[in-house]
């Protein structure tokens, strides 16, 4: 039996539902079964079973295979008859791992109950990978004539390595190449009575690079201490650190999302949404600490610090000569290492600590050259990053539809607070625009990249609408 048979039938047997999932609910299931925790990925087992669900509706398929053993791209392409050029619906297949012992169900059996799909990657991204896989695979399904190509990827190695979308933008373009591109993003948020607040649509992303402090001392016996220790130098300057915050900065984007907040949340909330956006500081300074009691909203009006490495010692009886922090910054586009480091250097004023750019890689050790490539077009990129347009038919699209199925919404644009892998195509000059395709409450938020993660299924139903219908809108045969 060829594998990627043998992997779909060995799904198809384990659902427990008592009664039929929707198709893009058991899709999702399916999905999550297949564990694809970076490292090591494996995400060519996503690609086998994509392959048996795409191919019998007439796709081109490719399966990109990288130097890693188990870890591909998949890549699926809808024709259409060429008169415009393709649209890319794009979403990775792989996932972080688990704390196991945290979860209150098996993180990779799919499980539904009450009403969501839990699972690693319900939310990021194995969901927005079943919705996007969905809608397109629909559009087949129902022979929708086409004016552009419609092309689907799974991406592999989205959550941290090498062989991600800018290694396979280098060695397949043509496959991958478009006129815009939709990807994982904005927020589609709603209330505890279920009504959908707002759709936000990310027109950019934030950056993520690390920076690394170094304190040094003399290595010497633990019995004879000496004041120089590097890993009290080090443990003062993240204590100063962490006292820290960084001032709002507003992009374009953010300030509509924040007055689209406005008009759509109850008081005391609405004023101070206003007030964020005045030109009285004293105004701006209450509205900022009171907004920042929402960790999302804090995160995406300033560059955010998180302290996520540390490294000191291989001994007890020795004292180690030197300790180090890895620091991760999200910054907003257009700043760069020079500017972080500078103002890094102004809070810890202690000269002992050095401060550099830190690896980019996912785990200690010195970069490969495919890396250390990648971390400087990393770098240039960070240098250039623009926001993409509003005035194009994909963007104009995402709004008309999101309006249609979710009416009571407020639609707007909005600056992803983390990192995606859209810098493949945004440096070079293609506008991305991100969504998480389902509505979702603060609980399911939190989960994300947590334990016990889950989507609404009525919501993952919803989301396939939402991108149907904004498929229909920019490759449909008018």
């Amino acid at each position: 039996m060829p594998r990627m048979i043998a992997v779909g039938l060995c799904i198809a047997l384990s659902v427990t539902a008592t009664e039929p999932l929707p198709d893009v609910a058991q899709l999702l299931v399916d999905l999550i079964r297949i564990d694809t925790s970076n490292p090591p990925g494996n995400e060519g087992k996503i690609a086998d079973y994509l392959k048996s669900r795409f191919q019998p509706y007439g796709f081109a398929i490719d399966i990109i295979d990288t130097p890693q053993a188990g870890k591909s791209h998949f890549i699926a392409r809808l024709k259409g008859n060429g008169s415009k050029k393709p649209v890319l619906i794009a979403a990775h297949s792989d996932v972080v791992g688990v704390e196991r012992e945290k979860w209150t169900v098996d993180p990779f059996a799919g499980v539904v109950k009450d009403g969501y799909v839990f699972g690693r990657g319900a939310i990021d991204f194995k969901g927005g990978l079943a919705v996007f896989a969905q809608a397109v695979l629909n559009l087949a399904k129902n022979k929708v004539p086409l004016d552009r190509d419609v092309i689907f990827l799974s991406e592999a190695d989205e959550e941290g390595g090498q062989y991600n979308t800018r290694w396979l933008a280098e060695r397949a373009w043509e496959k991958i190449d478009c006129e815009f591109a939709l990807n994982e993003g904005g927020w589609i948020i709603k209330d505890k009575s279920g009504k959908v607040l707002y759709v936000s649509i990310s027109t950019a992303d934030k950056s993520g690079i690390s920076l690394r402090l170094t304190a040094r001392g003399t290595s010497t016996h633990s019995s004879m201490p000496r004041p120089d220790n590097a890993i009290y130098v080090l443990a003062r300057a993240l204590a100063d650190l962490g006292a820290y915050d960084t001032k709002p900065k507003l992009t374009p984007e953010t300030r509509q999302f924040f007055g689209a907040l406005a008009e759509v949340t109850p008081e005391p909330h609405a004023t101070h949404f206003r007030d964020l956006l005045s030109d009285d500081p004293a105004k701006v300074a209450v509205a900022e600490k009171f907004i920042s009691e929402d960790t999302l909203l804090h995160a995406i009006m300033r560059n955010t610090i998180a302290p996520v490495l540390m490294n000191a010692g291989f001994r007890g009886n020795v004292i180690p000569g030197s300790a180090e922090a890895t620091i991760n910054f999200r910054t907003i586009p257009g700043t760069t290492p020079e500017e972080l480091i500078e103002e890094i250097r102004g809070v810890i004023k202690d000269p002992r600590i050095e401060i550099d750019i830190a690896p980019i890689a996912i785990t200690r050790g010195p970069m490969t050259a495919e890396q250390k490539k990648q971390q400087d077009a990393y770098i240039r990129s960070m240098r250039s990053s623009k926001a993409s347009p509003q005035n194009n038919e994909l963007y104009k699209a995402l709004m008309s539809s999101a309006s249609k199925v979710y009416p009571t919404a407020k639609v707007t644009p909005y600056l992803f607070q983390a990192g995606t892998d859209a810098g493949a195509w945004r440096s070079r000059g293609i506008p991305v625009y991100g969504t998480y395709p389902y509505p979702i409450d603060h609980e399911d938020l939190k989960r994300m990249h947590g334990n016990d993660e889950r989507v609404p299924v009525s919501s993952l139903e919803t989301g396939v609408e939402l991108i149907y219908q904004t498929l229909l809108a920019v490759a449909a045969s008018k």
